[in-house]
Formats: structure tokens, sequence, C-alpha cells
């Protein structure tokens, strides 16, 4: 089974996934957009993307295509994210000068580094940062990455679990192409987008819909239509599978007030 995730080995896509789906082939990707064509034209079974983070909050881009693309989310899990300080084999702490990270992970992580007097330079993400610095391997650089990183590129783990907020979880979802969406799937929990008609209350009757349908939402985050300027998508999560009589009776009469709803996944909830 191949899962495509973005980014290098070592990443905390990766790190996730091969959790999530024992024994998968990961198939990392440069860009969000090509784990969704890797689904879509059959090279990968499923794709795996994190869509929010407990600290930073939703992945805006993965939200997007979720939304855009013709794709179903069939799972969500959780890892917990601990981030660790890696350095080449002969440094010590003492050596770390410079580091480079997400900047992410550089703000989550920002008291360590300024109790150390270390200045943060930004990366693309996490496993490029230590890729870089294993291809230097200069004493006086780090990066701030996985420690399944450490093993990937051969370096050495000067410090663990150096983030400020120590409960940093991030969310992921995975998907496959909507016409191959198992049949008998657990549906527990429901993700859905939907962007509402022009006029007063709209809104307001779209959440009320949940409400009196006992619906509990667990999420609730507006985006940007880049196609409409100051125009916006509401993407909400709820509990409730799509073959609940409460949750087909909410979405029917969610049409009254909303536009251009789609349901971006209905599956088991997952454990952190």
């Amino acid at each position: 089974m191949k899962v495509a995730f973005q980014g290098l080995r070592g990443a905390y896509s990766e790190v996730a996934l091969l959790r999530h789906f024992k024994g998968a082939e990961p198939l990392g990707m440069p860009f969000s957009e090509q784990v969704f064509e890797a689904v879509e034209k059959g090279r990968a079974d499923y794709g795996f993307v994190p869509v929010e983070n407990s600290i930073a909050g939703g992945v805006g881009v993965n939200c997007d295509l979720l939304l855009a693309r013709p794709v179903f989310a069939v799972a969500e899990s959780y890892l917990h994210i601990e981030h660790c300080l890696l350095g080449s084999p002969g440094a010590a702490l003492a050596d770390v000068e410079v580091v480079y990270s997400h900047p992410v992970a550089l703000a989550q992580c920002r008291e360590f580094l300024n109790g150390r007097h270390i200045r943060a330079v930004p990366e693309y993400d996490t496993a490029g940062a230590a890729e870089l610095v294993a291809g230097r391997m200069d004493k006086k650089e780090a990066a701030i990455a996985s420690k399944a990183c450490a093993e990937a590129y051969g370096l050495k783990v000067l410090a663990e679990d150096i983030q400020a907020v120590k409960g940093n979880f991030t969310r992921f979802l995975a998907f496959q192409r909507e016409k191959e969406v198992p049949k008998g799937l657990k549906m527990e929990k429901t993700s859905l987008a939907f962007a509402v008609k022009h006029h007063p209350g709209a809104l307001l009757n779209c959440l009320k819909r949940f409400a009196d349908h006992k619906i509990n939402l667990t999420k609730l985050e507006s985006r940007p239509i880049p196609e409409n300027p100051f125009e916006y998508v509401f993407f909400v999560d709820f509990l409730g599978g799509l073959d609940d009589a409460q949750v087909k009776e909410a979405l029917a009469q969610l049409q009254f007030d909303a536009r251009q709803v789609k349901v971006l996944g209905s599956y088991p909830l997952g454990r952190r």
C-alpha cells in the first residue's frame, strides 16, 4: 500500500502515517498539491496530510485542497509533536549557534532557543532542515525536527521535547479518491465545507441547523475564497456520520441558507 505525504524522510507526516498505516510505503512529495495529484492519478492508494495543530491552528493549504479536489477523507489520526534539537555527530549542545527549522517549529521552541542565545533561521520544513544540517556537518549548526530525522540523516539528538507547550498535537486526515471509498466505512465524525447565501442571519441559521439536531461541532473555521475576494467558506467538523438520521436531516436543511456545500469526509474517530 502506497501513501503519499508532503515532506522528506523523517517528516512528522511520515512518522504519523507509518503509525496509522502499518507496513505502508510512504511516498514523499515536495508540495501538498502533488500529494493530491498522486491519489487522483492512482499513483498512491491514500493521501495523508496535516489539517490542524493544537497550537498553530489550521493548515489552510490542505483544507483548501480537500475542498477543491475530488477526494474523500476516510480516517483521522493524531500525532504528539515532540521537537528535538539535532546536530552533527560530534557536536554538543553548547556548540550550537544557529538552528534551522520550519517557522512554526521555531516559534514553538522560542523559549528554549532564546535561553541559549541560539539564532533561528527559517527553512521550508523540519525534515528539510535536518537534511541541510546533515549535509554541512558543522558543529555550530543544528535543526529542530523529529527524532526520526536523527536516524534518517545520521544526526545526534542534542535535546528532546524542547517546545514550550508540551501538549502539542497535530491532526491528520487520510483520503482516497471519491469513487474508492470503502463500503461499510465506520462513520463517527464528519468534515464539511460550505459558503453562505447573502442574506441576514444566514450563518447563524446554518449553525442552528446543527444545534436543532443535537449535533456537536468540534471545529468551525473560515477561509477566504480566492476567486471571490472578501467572501469566505466555512470548514466544520462535527460528531456524527453521514449515515446518521439527524445528520442527514441537518444537511438537507442546511441547503436553505448555504451554498457550495461539500462533505470533505466521514470517518472513525481518531485517538490521541
